[in-house]
């Protein structure tokens, strides 16, 4: 099963953007390479496939914000 998801910007009437995107994909970013590196560690229970489907989805959704942000930025989602 492959889904799309969508990502709606949150912006003020001026434009701005009202959430922090970069801390965003930072987070994504960040439970993904936590996750890896707890399989690294041998965490029991932890499916080392799955939590690397996940991390790279992840890590997908991440670009994804960024693009989606730089895209705002640059007037090109006007």
């Amino acid at each position: 099963m492959n889904r799309e998801v969508t990502l709606p910007l949150i912006v003020d009437d001026r434009g701005t953007l009202q959430v922090a995107a970069a801390d965003v994909s930072k987070l994504l970013r960040t439970v993904g390479g936590r996750w890896l590196h707890l399989v690294e560690a041998g965490q029991e229970g932890l499916d080392e496939d799955t939590v690397a489907a996940l991390t790279i989805e992840l890590a997908k959704l991440a670009d994804r914000i960024d693009v989606a942000c730089i895209a705002h930025s640059s007037g090109a989602g006007s």
